[in-house]
Formats: structure tokens, C-alpha cells, sequence
């Protein structure tokens, strides 16, 4: 029977912040996700990484802090898939009054430790090229930072960082069972394609599951009923490219909430998010009529070009887990973290996560190490901040100069192809093209520029086992590889094992 210190539910944000931040302590780790990497919450986000401006008004100030100092830690962690974005928020009579859109930046601007980003400007929307693009109504607006971040790939990178270390990445493995025996845990892990079982040992649990928290606490450990978490969905939409410019937009909305307008892969905008309790199994999640309908007239409140649903090319859901803080409604529940060890003196211990943020997943992942230390005996310092993810080390940190080399130096190979692969792998890029004279050279293309060389590696490299982990997960080209490509996908995967 296998033995660790530390034994991870889930292949989010959080569970794989929290072993790649343990095992790099001398924690020895294992993670064990039922679906694939990022296949719940993760890759559903707003792909922001931001303070949350609109938490101020909730007073979640430690939170937002914490938030805006982290945002400029990972960008320098991972450049390559995380960039700085402007957002335009219009200034909207009737609403919020320009005075507090001003103070809430203010703070937005001063509290957070910003270096590198720039600060807030006002905006005359009638002149800027911002304004082209919404009802001649808006003629004030401003102009603040944040950062936009590919998600799922954020995960994945945490994952492959912990493996590097020495930590094991199971996925398509479901936590059955896990029973006490003194001062270890009993877990039962089963192979989810196989139905192959194994048993191994565990000091500890992290129960980083996500939406299924309580349901890990019920169906796996035998705990009493619990609800802890309050699940709010949260849905978006992808319309065609709305406007030519690369910054997003912010709107208020009459009933308090916000939604934003993203320049997404290119080609598209993104739109989002609903806010909106949920009941339910949380892998059943679906976007509803009303959520379409919520975000286009939104949408369409700013815009000059109204928005259908006709429109729409694509939608995502997901589930968030929020810590239930009884608040009244979906939008006011906390987006903080809270963090909770269970277990007697002599016991094995249960480490629960709850709530939490993609922004925040390496701070969160500190707190729960200061638990497992209590909890284990400290093994190591903090490490994590300032520690570079698989492939953000472009030389001197210059990604657009480390690109324009790679295309440089491989002629024969499309540069558009590069940029996206850059943009996707950063200094891993060099693993896909090795070889490689021209395009070709690649294998196959099943479009888009999806080659069997980028299968390839995302199969050896990144945990990918199916198209739908590929398109979706660790690319978005599903927005534009043709949906019968996903088989022959499947077909070439099936052939690499």
C-alpha cells in the first residue's frame, strides 16, 4: 500500500495550487482529480485575474487587497498566458454616481501595491475610440487595469510544476472511500475509464473539490450531512468581435450587478457573468434562456450594435462554490476563502477548502500550508511568489522579443501558428516545434492549427486524454476547429497510447 503525506481531492485552482506549493516544501503528494484538470469551476471563470472592484461596495477590503497585490505575482509567474487588460467602465446616469466610481478607483488604484500596471484615467467617450463602439449616450467613462488569464492552462501549469517537483497527478481518478485508521487515512481511489482500484495511504486530506465538497464529505469520508458551500452558477456568452480595439468594457446594470465585455481569442467577444443560485448536480450545469436573455439585453443597454441571441456562437457555465455566509443574495455572497481542519489531536486530518478565487489560489494555498505545517510539522518556507510556471521564462522576461525570435529562426514555419503557440506555451513552444522545418513537419492539421505535434505533447505533457480536454480545456480552438475534427482528435490520441 502506497504511503504520502498528502493526499488531494480535486484538479482545480486550488487543489493544484495547494500540492504544487506542498510538494515543493517536501511534502510528498499525491493529487487525484475524477474528470480532467480544471474541468469544473477553473475553466468556467470570467478568465480574469482582478481585484473585484465591485467587492468594495460589500467591504470585502482584505479580499480585494489581497487580490490586486496578486495580480501583478502572476503575471510575472506566467506571462505567457497572462496579460495586463484596460477596462472601460461607462459612466451610466441614474446608477452609481460619478463620485464613487472615482473613489472605488482610487482605492482600486492605491491599496493593492500596483506597480507595473497603469492607473486610472477619466475618458471622454465621445472622443476616444472606446466609445465608438456604445449608444451616443455615454460621453463619460473610465479607464482602469486589471489582467486577463487563460485558466484552464493556469491549472494545468500548477499541475505540471507540482509533477516536476515530485508530486503524483492522477486524473480520470475518483476518491471513493477514505476512512481513518489512527493517525493515516485509507483511501480508495478508482480509475474512472478502467474501473482498476488501488488503495494508498494518506497523513492527510485536502478536500479541494470544489462544488462537490459536501459531497466528498458525505459519500467519502461518511461525515454527517453537511452544507457548507453556497453554489452559485454563473453562465457567459461568445458573440462575433463587437468592436476593433483591445480593451474590455465594465457595465453597471440597473439591478446592481455588473457584466463585462472581453475581447476574446481574436475573433470573438466575451460575455458575462449571471449570478444565480443553483441546485442540482453541479456536472449538469447548463446556461438557461433567462441567463442569455439577462446578458444580451445588457449588452445591449451599452452597445450600438444590439445583441440576439442569434448572435451567440458559444456559451460556458459553471459552478462556483462559495462559502454560504447566509447573504440575501447570489451576487453579495463572499468570494473569499475560508479554510478549515478537521480532526482530533490523535487523528488523521481533513483539510477543507471553501470559496476562494482564481486570482487568490496561490494565497490560499500558503494559508492551507500554514494548517498542514500545524497539522504535520512545518517542512520548508513559503516559496511559491515569484517562482516561475512551465514556460513563463522568456529570456529577460521579454515575450514579444522571444517570439519574434522563434519566428525568426524558423522561417519555414507559419508565424501565426508561433504566436498563438507562444501565447499558449511560452518557452514550452520549442518542445512542439522540435524538428520541425516547415509547417508540415507538424503532422496533420485538423484546424486552426491544432497539429498532431501539439497532441502529441499535450497527451505526454499535459494530462489531455480526450478533444474536449484539448479544444476546451487546454486550447479554446474549439471555437474554430470543425466539430467533426473532435474525432479523428480522439482517433490520433487513441493511437499515441
Amino acid at each position: 500500500m502506497t504511503g504520502v503525506d498528502i493526499l488531494v481531492i480535486g484538479g482545480g485552482i486550488n487543489g493544484c495550487g495547494i500540492a504544487r506549493d506542498a510538494v515543493g516544501r517536501g511534502y510528498s503528494v499525491l493529487l487525484a482529480e475524477m474528470g480532467d484538470l480544471a474541468s469544473g469551476t477553473s475553466s468556467a471563470s470570467t478568465k480574469l485575474i482582478h481585484g473585484g472592484l465591485r467587492y468594495l461596495e460589500h467591504y470585502e477590503f482584505r479580499l480585494v487587497r489581497e487580490a490586486l497585490t496578486e495580480r501583478e505575482v502572476l503575471w510575472g509567474m506566467a506571462p505567457h498566458i497572462i496579460w495586463p487588460l484596460r477596462f472601460v467602465l461607462p459612466h451610466h446616469a441614474g446608477l452609481r454616481p460619478a463620485w464613487l466610481l472615482r473613489l472605488g478607483l482610487f482605492l482600486y488604484d492605491h491599496i493593492g501595491g500596483r506597480r507595473r500596471l497603469p492607473p486610472t484615467r477619466t475618458l471622454d467617450l465621445g472622443a476616444d475610440v472606446a466609445g465608438r463602439a456604445l449608444k451616443a449616450g455615454y460621453g463619460k467613462g473610465f479607464e482602469y487595469s486589471d489582467c486577463w488569464v487563460q485558466d484552464a492552462r493556469l491549472v494545468v501549469l500548477n499541475a505540471a510544476d507540482a509533477a516536476a517537483h515530485g508530486a503524483t497527478i492522477l486524473t480520470r481518478t475518483r476518491v471513493t472511500a477514505a476512512v481513518r485508521a489512527g493517525d493515516r487515512w485509507e483511501v480508495t481511489l478508482t480509475d474512472t475509464e478502467t474501473g482498476d482500484i488501488r488503495t494508498v495511504t494518506a497523513s492527510l486530506l485536502v478536500n479541494a473539490a470544489g462544488p462537490w465538497i459536501d459531497d466528498v464529505l458525505r459519500s467519502v469520508t461518511g461525515m454527517p450531512e453537511a452544507r457548507h458551500v453556497r453554489l452559485v452558477q454563473g453562465s457567459h456568452i461568445v458573440v462575433r468581435k463587437l468592436y476593433d480595439h483591445d480593451r474590455a468594457y465594465i457595465f453597471q446594470n440597473g439591478d446592481g450587478r455588473i457584466v463585462f465585455a472581453i475581447p476574446y481569442e481574436g475573433e470573438f467577444t466575451l460575455i458575462g457573468t449571471t449570478d444565480r443560485d443553483y441546485s442540482g448536480d453541479p456536472a449538469e450545469v447548463g446556461i438557461t434562456k433567462e441567463e442569455v436573455a439577462y446578458l444580451t439585453a445588457a449588452a445591449s443597454d451599452y452597445f450600438e450594435q444590439p445583441i440576439t441571441d442569434a448572435d451567440v456562437v458559444w456559451t460556458y457555465s459553471g459552478i462556483r462554490p462559495l462559502y454560504d455566509d447566509g447573504a440575501s443574495k447570489a451576487q453579495e455572497a463572499t468570494r473569499d476563502y475560508v479554510l478549515k481542519l478537521d480532526g482530533a489531536e490523535d487523528e488523521a486530518k481533513l483539510l477543507n477548502v471553501f470559496g476562494g478565487k482564481i486570482t487568490t489560489y496561490r494565497r490560499l494555498a500558503e494559508s492551507a500550508l500554514s494548517l498542514i505545517g500545524e497539522a504535520l510539522g512545518f517542512r520548508g518556507a513559503s516559496w511559491t511568489k515569484g517562482a516561475i510556471l512551465p514556460g513563463g521564462n522568456p529570456p529577460a522576461g521579454d515575450l514579444a522579443a522571444y517570439q519574434a525570435y522563434i519566428i525568426a529562426h524558423r522561417p519555414g514555419i507559419d508565424p501565426d501558428l508561433i504566436e498563438r503557440l507562444v501565447h499558449t506555451y511560452g518557452t514550452k513552444t520549442e518542445m512542439i516545434l522540435a524538428g520541425a522545418a516547415v509547417t508540415a513537419d507538424l503532422g496533420r492539421d485538423f484546424g486552426a492549427g491544432l497539429t498532431e505535434a501539439e497532441v502529441a505533447y499535450l497527451v505526454r505533457e499535459e494530462w489531455a486524454k480526450s478533444a474536449e480536454d484539448i479544444l476546451w480545456r487546454r486550447t479554446k480552438l474549439g471555437l474554430r476547429v470543425p466539430r467533426e475534427a473532435a474525432q479523428d482528435i480522439d482517433a490520433f490520441i487513441a493511437g499515441l497510447r
